[in-house]
């Protein structure tokens, strides 16, 4: 067995997607607490019988075992800590569950280490769960952890320009990311309005389990949308295909 198996490993994970593999098997995206987003293979969970259908589900939430092997893990054993499957109940709700999920997968590296991220996906999902909060702006923090967490982090102590020191403006800098002072030209700059702009701010500045009572208006809830897509849109290889369907959602 020794250079297939290298490893026998136990963390605990939420499936961000999967792929059918070869007859009856499974590829697993993992995004786990303990070594970053990972890639298993899960033998014979495609059969009818496998005790491995509900624990590879996306958004399912649990305790993996693994087996390290030179290129793909193996799953050996699940226990499932919550299955988040109420999440898939309607189409909002499976949107930004999805959506969560296709940001771990498209903006971070295969075995980058993000405990701290692993923890707001977690507290996202029960948030959606238990219908805690405005969903859109659990989305908008969400989109702003995952921004810190790849090295796109938000400034809003100083102009991004000159920087002298502010405390509110009406232009946000899609390069620098941070606000434009009066005087500064704003080239390359997004308008926002001031409401928007705290909104923004306290959501960079406070933990995930801090927001959950803020109120915001549909005028902020669409400049906060617009600017971080853009921000999201170009900074990473590919654009999430979910940002699509809340253009379709919109229009409801």
């Amino acid at each position: 067995m020794g250079d297939d198996l290298l490893a026998i490993l136990k963390t605990r994970a939420i499936v961000i997607k999967t792929q059918e593999f070869k007859e009856n098997d499974k590829l697993v995206w993992l995004f786990t607490e303990d070594f970053g987003k990972i890639t298993a293979i899960a033998k014979g969970a495609r059969k009818s019988k496998s005790r491995y259908i509900s624990s590879t589900l996306p958004c399912c939430y649990g305790e993996f075992v693994l087996f390290k092997g030179r290129n793909l893990y193996t799953i050996n054993e699940v226990t499932i800590i919550d299955s988040f499957q109420q999440l898939l109940r309607n189409l909002d709700t499976i949107t930004y569950a999805s959506y969560f999920n296709e940001l771990i997968d498209i903006t971070l590296e295969n075995d980058e280490i993000h405990k701290e991220l692993f923890k707001d996906l977690v507290t996202a999902f029960y948030f959606i769960k238990n219908d805690v909060m405005d969903i859109e702006i659990l989305a908008r923090a969400f989109e702003i952890r995952i921004l810190k967490a790849t090295g796109y982090e938000l400034n809003f102590d100083r102009c991004v320009r000159c920087r002298k020191k502010i405390t509110i403006s009406n232009y946000i800098d899609l390069i620098s990311y941070g606000p434009i002072c009066k005087e500064c030209e704003k080239l390359n700059s997004i308008y926002i309005s001031n409401p928007t702009y705290n909104t923004l701010k306290f959501l960079n500045n406070f933990g995930m389990d801090k927001i959950n009572r803020i109120i915001v208006s549909k005028t902020s809830k669409l400049e906060l949308y617009k600017i971080l897509s853009l921000i999201i849109s170009q900074n990473y290889t590919r654009k999430p295909k979910s940002l699509e369907m809340f253009d379709y959602l919109d229009k409801f």
